[in-house]
């Protein structure tokens, strides 16, 4: 798709102004976010990707419109990974509930401008070098066989490990052990000192790159367009601390979420291995947008059914467990 420079200017300055309104209606005074609040916010944020959506098929058409659904509903799938990190995050840090919301704000802004470093770079090396793809699809597979395998033997993070980054910030900028309301900095017995609110946004925001690694070349399987992928990581990070709130307790239940995801990654994988090929000059089928659109959205879906099954059938065992102790012990 031809994408002007005032239209990038245009979009950019969108998505600033989306941002400040979040954050001054809903934002800018901490609290508690209600389930309530975080549905709506939801809502706003999937309508908004609606209409940008809509947007690029007035523009540019069905094809432009198609990756960036595309691009949008993987990006979001994989986003909800993260969030199992993020609640490690906020517990290791003990973020007290009324600054999560102003935390994961600002973690989020500085994700998605390192993101779009990453994406500058993956932009400038695919329109150079055809070659990256056998990379990015390799590295894909490899990944979603690594999910597969880490889902095979139920192994889960139970603490959040800093990296070497927000250690190296540790260590050369002293800080303070209790939060100071939502303040980054202060000035203690003359001394300039961080405080624990400006450590675990820099741990959310980094850590985060962490899964770019992944999404990135993922979003490049399906399309090769700078714009697109811009944008579809913007919409799919922007709405993220919403849906932090929304289903942050319904997360335990998606059980089954690490194999839709290596599904995901593993298809998309082998979709750029194909791309590749094609570019190098061998005739091979390619997978189109709207094969990939169908095999995204039914791999969620199913994961969803089956994860919510399991989920209930795990609960009613425990319950009978704990309802055959109960009578022993009577």
């Amino acid at each position: 798709m031809d994408v002007s420079v005032s239209l990038w200017i245009g979009t950019i300055g969108v998505l600033i102004a989306l941002v400040v309104a979040d954050f001054f209606i809903g934002g800018r005074k901490p609290h508690e976010v209600s389930i309530k609040e975080a549905g709506i916010w939801t809502a706003v944020w999937v309508a908004l990707a609606l209409v940008f959506g809509g947007f690029l098929w007035w523009h540019g058409g069905s094809q432009p419109a198609g990756e960036f659904f595309a691009g949008y509903i993987t990006e979001k799938s994989l986003s909800v990974d993260n969030l199992f990190v993020f609640i490690l995050i906020m517990g290791k840090f003990a973020v007290p509930r009324i600054y999560q919301q102003r935390v994961l704000m600002v973690g989020v802004i500085i994700a998605l401008v390192l993101r779009a470093v990453f994406i500058a770079g993956g932009a400038a090396l695919v329109s150079e070098f055809s070659w990256v793809f056998y990379i990015f699809g390799a590295f894909l597979v490899w990944t979603a066989w690594k999910l597969i395998k880490d889902a095979l033997a139920d192994e889960e993070d139970e603490e959040f490990e800093e990296n070497r980054l927000l250690k190296a910030v540790e260590r050369r900028f002293p800080s303070t052990d209790k939060y100071h309301g939502t303040k980054l900095m202060i000035t203690q017995n003359g001394k300039r000192l961080m405080t624990p609110m400006l450590i675990v946004m820099l741990a959310i925001g980094t850590t985060d790159v962490l899964f770019a690694l992944d999404s990135i070349p993922a979003i490049f399987g399906l399309t090769q367009d700078p714009y697109i992928v811009f944008t579809a990581n913007a919409f799919a990070l922007m709405g993220l601390r919403q849906l932090y709130f929304l289903i942050g307790g319904l997360l335990k239940k998606l059980v089954h979420l690490s194999y839709g995801l290596s599904v995901i990654l593993g298809f998309i994988g082998v979709k750029l291995v194909l791309h590749a090929l094609h570019e190098s000059g061998v005739h091979v089928p390619e997978i189109g947008i709207p094969l990939s659109l169908g095999v995204i959205g039914g791999v969620l879906v199913v994961t969803t059914v089956t994860s919510l099954i399991a989920s209930r059938k795990q609960e009613a065992a425990a319950a009978a467990t704990a309802t055959e102790k109960d009578q022993i012990d009577a």
